[in-house]
């Protein structure tokens, strides 16, 4: 089966504001990228489909979802990061709605895997308020659609912008049906996503923090994902994995503080890959959420495709140096934290 994909020019049409980091480049040197790239045979293009009242509603509030489309036509500063142009609501429900046929080609086996290489990002934007470049919360609503309209009762949402993705974990942190996990950088902005946030009520062990002071590098990721994640994951189980694949945290990007290589991401989307093959397979699907440097984030988004055709030379040479490194400090906190929810750390 090919990997799916969602990308278009329309995306390019999204003007967050003059000299805004988060500008329509970003996708035009990843669409220059993908046509040279030799795996692009291995894929195949979804059309496009806007999102509709009833599929934003289920994580948007009604109030949220006229302001935004109050800016139709217009360009408007709906806080001070997050700005609008003429057709940003128009291509922000573009963005929700073709993820959420990504993900239904998926689960219905049309596609192995896929990526949505969408504008504007999504992960900070809460039920009522649109931040952090954000308009719609895109991964929170192809979630909400696989639950509600799916009848799917357990996905994985995990997060691996250098940012932390509160809007969505704000969607969630109630529902025992999402399991969403967050690796990202602290002190940053939002400014949320401690180690202490496991979620409330039901959800109560659903939500895994993992803040990270700058400087990281790809084991450290790794051994996150490899000694944290992944036990836990196999224990809920889920039958689909969505992914807020911000690129930010690469070395060279200009907001993060990170050292990530495009191997780093190789090597976490392998890890995603062999859950997902023993509990659901071909259902991993990545948005597109961060990551400034253009030319960085065309070469880490082209070593996950990769990965997703079977290259994954780059990301086991990753993981077999992650295996052999000294894990982050912040590993054993988040493991003692977790260990009281989900019985998958001998000794703790």
């Amino acid at each position: 089966m090919p990997i799916g994909l969602v990308h278009d020019p329309i995306f390019q049409e999204h003007q967050a504001g003059d000299f805004h980091v988060e500008s329509p480049r970003r996708l035009e040197v990843l669409d220059q990228a993908l046509q040279a790239w030799p795996g692009l045979g291995g894929t195949v293009s979804l059309p496009l489909r806007a999102a509709t009242a009833e599929e934003l509603g289920r994580v948007h509030t009604s109030n949220h979802i006229k302001r935004i489309a109050a800016t139709q036509g217009r360009y408007s500063s709906l806080d001070p990061d997050t700005g609008t142009s003429p057709r940003s609501h128009e291509v922000a429900l573009l963005a929700a709605g073709s993820l959420i046929d990504l993900c239904d080609a998926a689960l219905e086996g049309r596609v192995q895997h896929g990526m949505a290489l969408v504008r504007p990002p999504g992960h900070h934007a809460t039920p009522e308020r649109a931040m952090g470049f954000c308009l719609f919360n895109n991964v929170a609503i192809a979630a909400a659609h696989l639950l509600a309209a799916r009848g799917l009762e357990r996905v994985l949402v995990v997060d691996w912008d250098v940012h932390h993705g509160n809007g969505t974990e704000d969607c969630f942190s109630r529902d025992e049906r999402v399991l969403y996990f967050s690796v990202h950088q602290s002190p940053m902005y939002p400014g949320t996503g401690p180690l202490a946030m496991v979620g409330s009520g039901p959800g109560l062990g659903y939500t895994m923090n993992v803040p990270m002071m700058g400087g990281q590098e790809d084991s450290h990721y790794l051994r996150i994902f490899l000694d944290l994640l992944d036990p836990v994951a196999r224990a809920f189980a889920p039958q689909f994995i969505l992914v807020s694949a911000g690129f930010d945290a690469h070395r060279e990007d200009p907001l993060g503080g990170m050292q990530l290589r495009q191997a780093g991401y190789a090597g976490m989307t392998k890890v995603l890959m062999d859950i997902a093959r023993e509990f659901c397979p071909g259902r991993v699907v990545l948005t597109l959420e961060g990551g400034y440097q253009p030319a960085a984030q065309a070469r880490s988004v082209l070593a996950v495709l990769n990965t997703f055709l079977g290259d994954t030379v780059l990301a086991d040479a990753c993981l077999e140096t992650a295996r052999q490194a000294k894990p982050p400090e912040v590993l054993a906190k988040a493991k003692a934290i977790m260990a009281k929810y989900w019985a998958v750390f001998p000794g703790l």
